[in-house]
């Protein structure tokens, strides 16, 4: 039987994956939610407002932890009963270590940290994952799971996971800042809002896909599309001028990436 997965905070990122798994497929039947306030949930999903109610009637294999981080302290003893014995942790909780996670839930049957992004609305998002606890059958399943929201990457260790993060789950914002920006600068240059906004989102949309699919490096693709004097040159000399685009992203990703330790040490 597939494992039976109880959602605990529906906000927009356990949306996004629920979204996505029943896009994939997935049988409604296999997923709860556990919310304070009532919200819309798709058809098939059962959905609790009441915690006595969840721990009397839930029949699950798995909890996904899907509240913010720093709330772990608070809430891991309330919600203990449904992390026991047989049962799997997974957590969306950024920053927040394996170790961190058994301690808050000792008795359960393994740990997984959990790091997608809003795209698993599409089953296009990259899946980051870490685990303790599981066999290797279960973690076969798990991953399976997960790789249906789009690639699932298993990491042997968590030393790079809050890097990692910075890059695959905060990046979509990112580029979606990158994409506004784009526009932004077309229109002070005297561009029609309408035209730069939808054509901004075009090109980032067939650039990306591209670059996916494609097996040369998005670097490389940056040089191909550029002639030389010609006029996407002249825009990639202004980027590359003292790798001032990478030094910006490198600035960004590090800041974010100390967040996710500061969010572990409780601040």
């Amino acid at each position: 039987m597939a494992e039976r997965l109880l959602i605990i905070g529906y906000g927009n990122m356990s949306g996004a994956m629920l979204a996505g798994w029943l896009a994939a497929g997935e049988d409604p039947a296999r997923f709860s939610i556990l919310n304070r306030s009532p919200k819309p949930v798709p058809e098939g999903v059962r959905a609790f407002t009441d915690l006595a109610e969840a721990q009397a009637e839930s029949t699950h294999d798995a909890v996904l932890l899907g509240f913010k981080p720093q709330q772990l302290d608070e809430l891991a003893p309330v919600f203990i009963r449904l992390a026991g014995e047989g049962v799997a942790v997974h957590s969306l909780l950024a920053g927040l270590s394996l170790d961190q996670l058994r301690k808050a839930f000792p008795s359960a049957k393994a740990h997984v940290r959990v790091m997608p992004n809003l795209a698993s609305r599409i089953n296009k998002s990259p899946v980051i994952l870490a685990h303790d606890g599981l066999s290797e059958g279960d973690q076969a399943a798990v991953g399976a799971l997960y790789e249906e929201l789009g690639t699932a990457v298993w990491l042997e260790d968590e030393s790079n996971y809050d890097l990692l993060t910075a890059l695959a789950g905060s990046g979509p914002g990112f580029v979606y800042r990158f994409i506004d920006a784009l526009a932004i600068a077309a229109e002070r240059l005297g561009a029609a809002p309408e035209h730069a906004q939808s054509l901004a989102k075009a090109m980032v949309d067939g650039a990306s896909s591209l670059a996916a699919a494609s097996d040369i490096s998005p670097g490389e693709l940056a040089n191909r599309v550029a002639s030389p004097k010609g006029m996407t040159r002249e825009g990639l000399d202004v980027l590359d001028s003292n790798e001032a685009l990478v030094a910006l992203l490198t600035a960004t990703l590090d800041a974010t990436a100390k967040r996710g330790a500061e969010l572990s040490a409780g601040k």
